[in-house]
C-alpha cells in the first residue's frame, strides 16, 4: 500500500479500534443491565427494522456511490459541478429518508410480526417502542453518510473518524444513566443521541469547516449526476445481500429459539466484529476514495494492485484475530459480561457461538474490499446480485441448523453464507481483473493463512484441554489467544506468508539499528 493510503487506513484503524472498544464497553453495559434474557433479544431485534430501512435507501453504501461521482469532478477541476451533484443528491436523499421514516414508525405495529414471529406479544409490543425509537436515527446516519462522503473524497478523515467513537458513547452514557432505570429503553435513546452527536453532527461540522458546502431544499431532478446516483444505488436498493440480511435472519430464526438465543449470537458476534472492524472496515474505508480516484484516471492495472494488496493484509491480519478469538471467546465474554448476570454455561455458550462465528471473520473482513473493488469501476450490479443470490440459496441452511444445531447452528450458517459470498465475488474479479492479480495472490496468502491458523487453534486447544490453568479468565484468554496468535503467524511464516515475511524482515532491520 502508498503512504497516503496507509496513512489513511491508520487514522481509520485507530478510530475503529477505539470505536469497537468502546463498543465492547456498550456491549458490556448491555449485558450487565439487560443480561441474557428477553429484553435483550428484544433490544438487539429492534434494530433490524430501522437498519433495513436504511439498507433500502442504500444507506451502508452511500459513500461508496457519491465518492466516484463528487471525486471524479473534484479530479477534473469542476469543484461547481461536484458542489451541485452532492446539493441535489443531498436533498433527494433526506426528502426519502424522513418520508420512509414516518411511514415505518406508523406501520411499526404490522412490520414487527413479521421480523421476529417466534417472540410473544409482550415482547412484541416492548419491540414496537423500541423500533420507533431508533427509527429517526437512521435520518441522521444516511445525511451524515453523503456529509461524510465528501470529506473522504477530499482525504479530510478525522470528522469520519471520530463519528463511530462519539456514536457508541452516546449509547454506553445514556445506557450507564438510564438503563437501569428504563431498560432497553435506555439505550435505544443513546442510540438516537449518539446518531445525532456522531454520524450527523461531526461530518456537518467538518463540511462547515471546510466552508464549501452548499445546500438545497429541493434537487435539481433534471441533473445527470443525480440520475447517476440513483442508477448506481439501485443495485444496492433492489438487492438483498447476505452482508444485510444476515442480521435478519440469524434473529428470524433465532426467536424461535430459547430465550436468549439472540442475545448470546449478538454478543458473539459483537466479539467477532472487532477484528472485523479494525482490520477490515478500516482499510476497506481508506482504500476506496484511492480506487475511486484510479479507476476514474483509468489506471486500472494500479487500481487492482492496490486492491490486493490491502486484500491480502487484511486477510492475514483477520487470521491472526481467528487465532486468538477461537481459543478465548469463553474467557473473553467472561471478562467482557462478567457472571452476575450470566451463568458459567451461557458465557460458554457465548464462546462456542464465537468458535463458529469466528471462521467466517476472514470473509466479513474482505468481504467490503472486494465489493469496493467492483463499485469504484462502476460496476454495482455485481456484488449486489451476488449477495442476492447467496442469501436465497442460504435461507436454507440457517433454517435447517438452526433448527438442528440452535445458537452454533445459526452461528456456523452465517459463516459458511458469508465465505461463499465472497468466494463468488473473488472468482467474478479475477475475470475482471485477471488471474494473476485476484487469483493466485488471494488463494495462497487465503489457503496458508487459514492452514496456519487451523494448525494453530487445534494445539492451543489440545494444550489448554491438558494443562489446567488457575488463573483469572483474563489471564487465561491472554496466554491461549496470544499463543494461538503467536503460533498462526510461525506458520504462517514457515509457509511462506509474504505480508508476514516482509513484517518479520522489518522488525529485524529495527533490532538491528537499536544494536
Amino acid at each position: 500500500m502508498s503512504r497516503a493510503l496507509g496513512i489513511a487506513s491508520a487514522i481509520y484503524a485507530a478510530s475503529v479500534l477505539c470505536s469497537r472498544l468502546i463498543g465492547l464497553v456498550r456491549e458490556a453495559v448491555i449485558g450487565r443491565v439487560l443480561g441474557n434474557g428477553p429484553d435483550a433479544d428484544v433490544y438487539f431485534t429492534a434494530f433490524v427494522i430501522p437498519d433495513f430501512l436504511n439498507y433500502l435507501l442504500a444507506g451502508g453504501a452511500l459513500s461508496l456511490v457519491l465518492i466516484p461521482i463528487f471525486a471524479g469532478h473534484l479530479a477534473r477541476g469542476d469543484k461547481a459541478a461536484a458542489w451541485s451533484a452532492f446539493s441535489s443528491i443531498l436533498s433527494a436523499v433526506t426528502w426519502l429518508i424522513v418520508t420512509a421514516t414516518a411511514i415505518a414508525f406508523v406501520l411499526a405495529p404490522f412490520l414487527v410480526p413479521l421480523i421476529a414471529p417466534g417472540l410473544d406479544l409482550a415482547q412484541q409490543d416492548k419491540l414496537v417502542i423500541l423500533v420507533r425509537i431508533l427509527l429517526p436515527a437512521q435520518i441522521f446516519h444516511v445525511i451524515g453518510g453523503v456529509l461524510t462522503a465528501t470529506l473522504q473524497a477530499r482525504d479530510r478523515h478525522a470528522m469520519p473518524a471520530l463519528a463511530p467513537l462519539v456514536y457508541n458513547l452516546g449509547i454506553v452514557v445514556s445506557g450507564l444513566l438510564l438503563g437501569p432505570t428504563l431498560g432497553a429503553d435506555g439505550f435505544a435513546w443513546g442510540v438516537l443521541i449518539g446518531s445525532f452527536l456522531g454520524p450527523f453532527a461531526l461530518p456537518l461540522y467538518g463540511c462547515l469547516r471546510e466552508g464549501d458546502l452548499q445546500l438545497r431544499l429541493f434537487p435539481e431532478l433534471h441533473l445527470v449526476d443525480l440520475r447517476a446516483y440513483f442508477l448506481r444505488s439501485l443495485p444496492i436498493m433492489l438487492g438483498f445481500s447476505i452482508v444485510v440480511f444476515d442480521d435478519f435472519l440469524v434473529r428470524y430464526f433465532g426467536s424461535f429459539l430459547e430465550t436468549g438465543a439472540i442475545a448470546r449470537l449478538t454478543y458473539a458476534k459483537t466479539l467477532m466484529r472487532v477484528p472485523m472492524g479494525v482490520f477490515g472496515l478500516a482499510i476497506g474505508m481508506a482504500t476506496f476514495p484511492a480506487l475511486a480516484r484510479l479507476f476514474g484516471e483509468g489506471r486500472a492495472q494500479e487500481g487492482h494492485a492496490t486492491l490486493m494488496a490491502a486484500t491480502r493484509a487484511t486477510l492475514v491480519l483477520a487470521f491472526l484475530a481467528q487465532a486468538g478469538l477461537t481459543v478465548s471467546g469463553t474467557e473473553v465474554a467472561t471478562v467482557i459480561w462478567g457472571r452476575e448476570r450470566f451463568t458459567d454455561g451461557e458465557l460458554s455458550q457465548i464462546g462456542d457461538a464465537t468458535v463458529w462465528v469466528c471462521l467466517g471473520l476472514w470473509a466479513w473482513s474482505i468481504q467490503g474490499l472486494l465489493s469496493r473493488g467492483f463499485y469504484a469501476r462502476g460496476e454495482a450490479w455485481a456484488p449486489s446480485i451476488i449477495g442476492s443470490v447467496v442469501t436465497v440459496l442460504a435461507t436454507p441452511l440457517f433454517f435447517v441448523l438452526s433448527n438442528t444445531y440452535g445458537v452454533v447452528g445459526l452461528a456456523a450458517a452465517s459463516s459458511i453464507a458469508i465465505s461463499f459470498n465472497v468466494f463468488a465475488l473473488a472468482v467474478l474479479l479475477r475475470r475482471r481483473a485477471g488471474a494473476h492479480a485476484v487469483g493466485q495472490a488471494f488463494l495462497g496468502t487465503l489457503v496458508r493463512m487459514g492452514g496456519a491458523t487451523a494448525v494453530s487453534c487445534l494445539l492451543v486447544s489440545q494444550g489448554s484441554a491438558t494443562v489446567a490453568l488457575d488463573a483469572p479468565a483474563l489471564v487465561r484468554g491472554a496466554v491461549w489467544g496470544g499463543a494461538a496468535v503467536v503460533l498462526s503467524a510461525l506458520f504462517g511464516l514457515v509457509l511462506g506468508v509474504d505480508e508476514l515475511k516482509a513484517l518479520s524482515a522489518s522488525l529485524s532491520r529495527r533490532l538491528k539499528r537499536r544494536r
